[in-house]
């Protein structure tokens, strides 16, 4: 797909996503900064990520919600200047209890932005699902490997650092999105908070969402624990989270399709979560290694990138639903994964030894493959077209532009 050829509003919402992606990995290199400034132990700081996600997910449960009633571009919008407001408090901060409390503001934002983006992206995209979601996936890679640099360098002036430089990216966001994301002419359809319950009916979508959040619980024990048995300074956890992104990237964008096309979909992801969950067990036996732990945390993003792109079609086309109802469901399940890790994973880490987190983190992902190699026969259709269902309703927020029959959002 040539990026430069995707309509104008797609390019918006894509700059804004690789901003809003950065603020994940921003936060990571300053978490033991964070630890040893205020005294907190890891399990506290890995509250930061816990309270974040725990609210991020339940706030899914509304997106479509209020998507289907402000309509994207609003909610969009709103859903940056919350991040705004959560980031900059954070950062204004003097306690560890203050700052958990600003990342579940922050982690609202995030919802009604992160689920909004997709389904804007998926419908105003000029080419195919396939392509829509790689681009998507796409923004997130580079705000991801982004994240973790600007963060290190940021951090090693002040752990405050990171939190200003989100607010100060995400009204750059803001203001392109205002200006470039056109308004949508048609009135949204309003949808209902049991349309996302009612989704996870099809049995499909509820497994790859069960999927997602063993999966998640791997991902989240990556990247909010490894950073104390590391101990490193912010700047040289950022490179290494630099090289785990820039992995994520090259292999959402590359590696995902080639390996989609030659296995099938679903093939593919069992690949990819089997691969992730062994890098966690070496990861497991090795920890007071630190150039294992360095090398699989950048080997896992090749692993994580696939899963990425392909778990993400996947939500699109497995059940006959709206897109922001799948993704609502979808995402409401697979945050429960990664609000539980990051606590989990520093209270283990605290209280046995820094090898069981990785153990659990590992053994959480295969559980993932279990649940997915169960739900594949619901999902056999989803390598069938590289289109949507034809009996997926449309996203109603969206009105398609007759010039180029490209949604307007």
């Amino acid at each position: 797909m040539k990026l430069l050829q995707q309509p104008k509003a797609v390019l918006a919402v894509a700059f804004a996503c690789v901003i809003a992606f950065m603020g994940i990995g921003l936060v990571d290199p300053i978490l033991k900064p964070i630890a040893d400034s205020l005294g907190a132990t890891p399990s506290q700081t890995s509250l930061l990520f816990t309270s974040y996600m725990a609210i991020m997910g339940l706030a899914m449960l509304i997106t479509s919600v209020v998507s289907s009633r402000l309509g994207v571009k609003p909610t969009l919008l709103l859903g940056l200047v919350i991040i705004i407001a959560g980031a900059g408090l954070a950062g204004l901060s003097d306690s560890i209890g203050a700052i958990v409390g600003y990342r579940a503001i922050w982690g609202l934002g995030n919802a009604l932005f992160v689920a909004t983006a997709l389904t804007a992206i998926v419908s105003a995209s000029s080419g195919s699902v396939r392509d829509a979601i790689i681009f998507y996936e796409a923004a997130l890679g580079v705000g991801i490997a982004a994240g973790p640099l600007i963060g290190g360098v940021l951090g090693s002036i002040s752990w405050r650092g990171p939190f200003f430089g989100v607010s100060v990216l995400m009204a750059i966001a803001f203001l392109v999105t205002l200006c470039l994301l056109p308004s949508a002419h048609a009135r949204p359809k309003p949808s209902s908070l049991r349309d996302p319950f009612r989704a996870l009916k099809h049995p499909g979508l509820l497994g790859v969402a069960l999927t997602a959040l063993c999966y998640n619980f791997g991902f989240f024990t990556l990247l909010a624990y490894t950073p104390f048995p590391l101990n490193m300074t912010a700047h040289q956890v950022g490179l290494i989270f630099f090289g785990w992104g820039a992995m994520l990237a090259f292999a959402s964008v590359i590696l995902a399709p080639r390996l989609q096309g030659i296995l099938g979909t679903i093939p593919a992801i069992l690949f990819a979560l089997t691969g992730f969950a062994l890098i966690l067990a070496i990861m497991a036996i090795w920890t007071e290694y630190k150039p294992v732990l360095v090398a699989g945390v950048v080997l896992a993003g090749l692993f994580l990138g696939i899963n990425n792109t392909l778990v993400t079609e996947t939500v699109m086309k497995a059940a006959p639903v709206e897109r922001g109802v799948a993704s609502a469901a979808y995402s409401f399940v697979r945050f429960g994964g990664g609000a539980v890790a990051p606590w989990l994973a520093g209270y283990l880490g605290e209280t046995i030894n820094d090898h069981v987190p990785f153990w659990v983190g590992s053994a959480a992902v295969l559980l993932g493959v279990l649940v997915l190699a169960a739900s594949r026969r619901h999902l056999r259709h989803i390598d069938e077209s590289q289109v949507l269902p034809t009996t997926m309703a449309p996203d109603p927020s969206v009105t398609p532009e007759p010039a180029r029959a490209v949604a307007q959002t």
